[in-house]
């Protein structure tokens, strides 16, 4: 039996903690907010964030801290992007003994445009931290908390802490997958939430399933693109890490993603939306990084582009898919194809 500390009590860091206790681990799970703490400790659910999920009375919950990594060399770090480099400050003031990281986070720092796993790095001493790894995938915490068969990636440079990471969670209903590519594996769980909120806004435009399915598969082709030019090994996108994880985003009402882009599709103004659903709608975020990495980097992200355009310039959405089409033709795998004196090349 592993000791456990999770920091994060919503969706996701609930779910979490359900699959280590299902596991029999000694888990306790830390939230800010007294109310969720109680609720979880005495009546064994957490009613805001997963309403439909009992949770095991082996769960406990506190919203001290210290208390939560005291003597607990594992920690998931389970909160939104923008909370990992203010958390991981104040774990690095809090931990005594080295602790495996595990963030579960995706998104991209606005503006250093860095990673996750980068941030908590330069927060975390080398000296309290054993190894930083990333758990991402096709995940959505509403079935994870009921037990559905879900599958999902724990990346990390060290491979004998991803194993031991894989044997903590690992069960007949989550089942846990090795990587050590962890830029790809931060890469393609934040720019996928990209690809998903412009999913959602072709649902909400219309267009039907052969537009969606175009804009997801020529996608994953750009940010990954763009993640390859920035270190990723290219395989992770074909992967539970990049496709997988943008199927279930782009095509599930559970997609805040997804809700988000569908409810500008249909119309509405961005700042209504995100007010509308008060919780965070991470492809935002990514598209706006994104958009600046791709310039930097100098590569070609036309969807990224035409998203920004809706986002950020106000442009029409149906214009920029109208533009999209009438880009200029080209091969679909030019990758995979070489021009030398003119002349075609196949591979």
């Amino acid at each position: 039996m592993a000791k456990v500390a999770v920091i994060g009590a919503g969706s996701w860091g609930t779910a979490i903690s359900l699959v280590l206790a299902d596991n029999g681990h000694d888990v306790l799970l830390y939230g800010r907010e007294a109310d969720h703490v109680h609720e979880i400790n005495t009546v064994h659910t957490n009613s805001t964030y997963l309403k439909d999920a009992p949770l095991p009375t082996s769960i406990l919950a506190t919203t001290d801290l210290a208390e939560a990594v005291s003597g607990r060399p594992i920690i998931f770090l389970v909160v939104p992007s923008s909370a990992i480099r203010p958390v991981s400050r104040e774990l690095n003031a809090l931990l005594t003994e080295p602790a495996i990281i595990v963030h579960a986070a995706k998104g991209i720092e606005p503006k250093t445009h860095k990673r996750l796993s980068e941030i908590i790095a330069e927060e975390i001493d080398p000296t309290k931290r054993r190894a930083i790894g990333v758990l991402t995938g096709p995940t959505h915490a509403e079935e994870v908390a009921v037990r559905k068969l879900t599958t999902i990636t724990i990346a990390c440079e060290d491979l004998d802490v991803a194993d031991e990471i894989q044997e903590l969670l690992t069960n007949d209903q989550f089942r846990v997958y090795l990587n050590s590519d962890v830029i790809g594996a931060e890469y393609g769980g934040a720019l996928k939430n990209i690809i998903a909120l412009a999913a959602g806004m072709t649902d909400g435009l219309g267009y039907g399933d052969n537009a969606k399915a175009a804009l997801m598969t020529r996608g994953i082709v750009e940010i990954a693109r763009l993640g390859v030019k920035l270190g990723a090994n290219p395989a992770s996108f074909s992967g539970l890490t990049g496709i997988g994880d943008l199927i279930v985003t782009a095509t599930s009402q559970h997609s805040r993603n997804w809700r988000a882009g569908n409810a500008i599709g249909r119309g509405e103004k961005l700042e209504d939306v995100l007010g509308q659903m008060g919780m965070v709608v991470e492809g935002v975020r990514a598209c706006e990084a994104a958009h600046t990495l791709a310039r930097e980097a100098g590569v070609e992200m036309p969807i990224t582009e035409a998203l920004y355009n809706v986002l950020f310039e106000g442009k029409s959405p149906h214009d920029e898919v109208q533009k999209l089409m009438r880009r200029p033709q080209k091969h679909e795998m030019e990758e995979v194809f070489h021009f030398e004196g003119g002349e075609e090349q196949r591979d």
